[in-house]
């Protein structure tokens, strides 16, 4: 009980010393605000952004491996022998039956062909709609988020019938101001009938295929418009793994087996496909935004660095201001400890101040919108920020704190 009540004795002297020294209080603590300040809206604007990018590879799925010509590792610059690849055979519809009726580390699995066209309505047209023929599997593989309306059935695939789950941009261009659920539209010369419309999605930073400009059609209406297979557009096998990581490596081994059999492919010859894992290219955005956050570290840490030595420095003007102070403190009975913490607190509290003035700045620059980037700062960049503002003020405090706790109270008193 002693120790907390000197303890606590020791913050309000410390307060106290602040509250005193106002001016050169607001002066010192500035470089630690600034520091912090450089390295959470560095951090807050990478997480930001790099949250924004991976969002943009939803349409890739999660937990998601496929069946490509191409590896999306390429491997070094100038040795990515990419006619070996191009001469790889397409999928099938077939080498999908095959898998789907023996695969059985999977939790789902699909195919789906995609090509890019123009949809229209009466006048109205929209260029560039990313169109997919899919199966009824195919929500059990990648999300289908259906904002109104419902996503076609087994029967209505196997009968081939044009109908159609389209996107919100889509919707709002072909059908203003009118649920566009039940209207007819055309692909190609073709009518197709609307069934659903997909949730919105929003831009993101990176131009990338989104459900808002999305088409998607029983695989074999696609079939009715685009030649598809062997000879044409080749579609993507995947399947989606039952477990994080686990999941994917027994469902990668599976698959290569099953395969091989199924292209009669001899022990010697090599894979004529590649299986790609969706998490490869978030790693790899990853690995970029890694980069971007150790310079953040650079560029704040020289901040924090002076605003350190600015807490030290004031430090020291301190315990010489109060040398007097502390030999009758110490007369009196004053433990070295409670010396030593008045002023460390006093250390503390200034970096703390400075980085929760730091914390506050990025949070306000959080509303400000910069273009499709929404700005979040989270919870671990708050915890962050108070954290390096605790370190800093406890490594510039704890030498003029120690050398006070050590003074001899005769010396002390005698300075005037």
């Amino acid at each position: 009980m002693l120790f907390l009540r000197l303890s606590w004795e020791s913050l309000r002297f410390a307060l106290n010393a602040l509250k005193s020294n106002l001016t050169r209080t607001i002066l010192s603590l500035l470089g630690v605000t600034v520091g912090i300040f450089a390295i959470i809206a560095v951090f807050t604007l990478v997480d930001s952004l790099e949250n924004n990018i991976k969002s943009s590879f939803s349409f890739l799925g999660t937990n998601v491996i496929r069946v490509d010509k191409f590896p999306f590792q390429s491997g070094p610059p100038g040795n990515f022998p990419w006619w070996k690849y191009f001469r790889r055979p397409n999928n099938t519809v077939e080498e999908y039956e095959f898998l789907k009726n023996r695969l059985t580390t999977a939790e789902g699995i699909t195919i789906a062909a995609s090509a890019n066209t123009t949809v229209a309505a009466g006048s109205n047209a929209y260029q560039g709609v990313s169109l997919t023929g899919a199966f009824e599997d195919y929500g059990d593989v990648y999300d289908v988020p259906i904002e109104e309306g419902r996503f076609f059935n087994g029967n209505e695939i196997k009968a081939a019938r044009n109908l159609a789950v389209i996107g919100k941009k889509i919707a709002n261009t072909l059908f203003p101001n009118q649920s566009a659920v039940g209207k007819e539209f055309k692909i190609k010369g073709l009518k197709f009938v609307v069934v659903g419309i997909f949730e919105e999605e929003g831009s993101g930073v990176l131009d990338l295929p989104s459900k808002d400009e999305a088409c998607l059609i029983p695989y074999p209406a696609f079939t009715k418009l685009f030649n598809t297979g062997k000879n044409g557009i080749n579609p993507t096998i995947a399947a989606k793994g039952k477990e994080e990581d686990v999941g994917l490596v027994a469902i990668e081994n599976e698959m290569i087996g099953l395969l091989r059999a199924k292209r009669a492919l001899k022990p010697t010859e090599d894979d004529s496909f590649s299986l790609n894992k969706t998490e490869f290219l978030q790693n790899a955005i990853g690995s970029v935004f890694d980069v971007i956050s150790t310079a953040g570290w650079v560029i704040g840490g020289f901040s924090i660095l002076v605003g350190g030595f600015g807490i030290a420095n004031i430090m020291f003007v301190s315990v010489r201001e109060r040398t007097n102070i502390i030999g009758i403190q110490k007369s009196l009975g004053a433990k070295n400890y409670f010396i030593l913490f008045q002023f460390l607190f006093e250390a503390v509290c200034l970096s703390l101040i400075g980085g929760g003035t730091g914390i506050i700045l990025v949070y306000f620059l959080s509303f400000i919108q910069l273009g499709s980037l929404d700005l979040i700062l989270s919870f671990g960049n708050i915890i962050l920020g108070i954290g390096v503002s605790s370190i800093i003020g406890v490594v510039s405090g704890i030498v003029p704190a120690t050398l006070a706790a050590r003074m001899d109270p005769v010396e002390a008193i005698r300075t005037a």
